[in-house]
């Protein structure tokens, strides 16, 4: 069963799903986890303290509104389009991610969390 989560910036608040893959897990059992937001291209990213290693989620090409966990940075990422390394519309992370989840509410607010602001990941 997929686990609903909530972020929150500010008077932003976007809902997303959590699958069942360990790293995803792994994320669940972490929660509430908050960070300070970087952006790169169509991606939002923040450092998360949980480890985990490449499972069988692992991509390197992934959907709008993905949720995915870049092991080689412990980041939680938002991909809402293309990234610098994208050719064209295509979204490519800096290198391979676990995709955990996506979006299924707000991800046009996405773009609105600005760089430097801090952003709270909890369970629904």
């Amino acid at each position: 069963m997929k686990k609903k989560i909530l972020l929150c910036c500010g008077d932003i608040t976007v809902s997303a799903l959590l699958g069942e893959s360990p790293t995803a897990r792994a994320i669940w059992n972490a929660l509430p986890l908050s960070g300070e937001v970087h952006t790169w291209g169509d991606e939002l990213y923040f450092s998360i303290p949980v480890e985990h290693d490449y499972d069988d989620t692992a991509a390197e090409i992934v959907e709008k509104g993905a949720l995915a966990y870049w092991p080689n940075g412990r980041a939680f990422c938002v991909f809402f389009g293309p990234t610098p390394v994208s050719t064209g519309k295509e979204i490519r992370p800096a290198g391979a991610v676990n995709v955990v989840g996506h979006v299924t509410d707000g991800l046009a607010d996405v773009k609105k969390i600005l760089p430097g602001s801090t952003v709270l990941v909890r369970q629904v």
